[in-house]
């Protein structure tokens, strides 16, 4: 599939207790909306965008507290999906593909399991069925940094990760989230979620980085086998395989839903 510039637009819309931002890529064909992880933002979806307008709408959600959408006062896991589903209402959408990474892969199946109805397919982007994790390495990171290379420096291992979501404030340059926030919400998802992962039967792609610290081959091997219709890809990546291997991910996703039909041989 040829990549070409999206013509992305910066939208803005009332959510059920926050004002929240999202992404429209444009694009023809089935509605794919995008859920990223925690201290991540709808941007991450860019690169995917590019290789498939030609196939599917994309739209790419801030989720709430991060990004350009608001900081409310809950992070409870079910208020995510609530926001998605916000979502698309607001866009008259009546079911799509939902693909979600860590945080986003959690949303994404657990709202397949409340409302069945609105969801074509799933991809699950290196997230488990049981969730504990601790972010808490993020107090380290610098709040502002007096240049953007400073604050890449100041992360560390995972700078060039976030290079990208950077952005220059009136007291230096920072990341579109509070750490604080992201801990929060971290701990309200931390818990097992077997009963919501086997919920649905609609078809899933999991997708596995197998490098991962998050999700392991053995826990990834028990989801696909206690889970219908779910179809497992390995890709040599860490936790955030779309910015570790790119290509392998549009390549895993592409295949997916052609598969399924929502991508066509001339669209390829």
């Amino acid at each position: 599939m040829k990549k070409k510039k999206t013509n992305k637009k910066r939208l803005f819309f009332d959510g059920p207790d926050t004002r929240l931002s999202y992404l429209d890529f444009g694009g023809e064909g089935a509605t794919l909306l995008a859920l990223h992880g925690h201290m991540n933002e709808g941007r991450f979806a860019e690169g995917l965008a590019e290789h498939i307008q030609e196939a599917c709408h994309m739209f790419a959600l801030d989720q709430r507290g991060h990004g350009e959408s608001g900081r409310p006062s809950s992070y409870e896991n079910d208020r995510y999906v609530e926001d998605a589903i916000a979502l698309l209402d607001h866009l008259n959408i009546e079911k799509a593909i939902i693909l979600g990474h860590s945080l986003g892969g959690a949303v994404a199946y657990r709202l397949a399991a409340r409302f069945p109805d609105r969801v074509l397919a799933l991809i699950i982007e290196d997230v488990g069925a049981v969730i504990h994790s601790d972010l808490s390495f993020a107090l380290d990171w610098p709040y502002r940094a007096p240049t953007k290379e400073a604050l890449i420096e100041g992360i560390g291992r995972l700078g060039p990760a976030h290079a990208y979501s950077m952005r220059q404030y009136e007291d230096g340059w920072g990341l579109p989230f509070n750490v604080g926030d992201i801990l929060r919400s971290q701990r309200e998802l931390n818990g097992d979620y077997w009963k919501e992962w086997t919920a649905s039967t609609v078809p899933a792609l999991l997708i596995y980085g197998t490098t991962s610290r998050v999700l392991s081959s053995e826990h990834a091997q028990e989801m696909v086998s206690k889970r219908p219709n779910t179809e497992l890809v390995s890709i040599e990546a860490g936790h955030a395989v779309h910015f570790d291997n790119p290509e392998c991910y549009r390549e895993e996703i592409v295949n997916f839903m052609s598969n399924l039909g929502f991508i066509k041989e001339w669209q390829i």
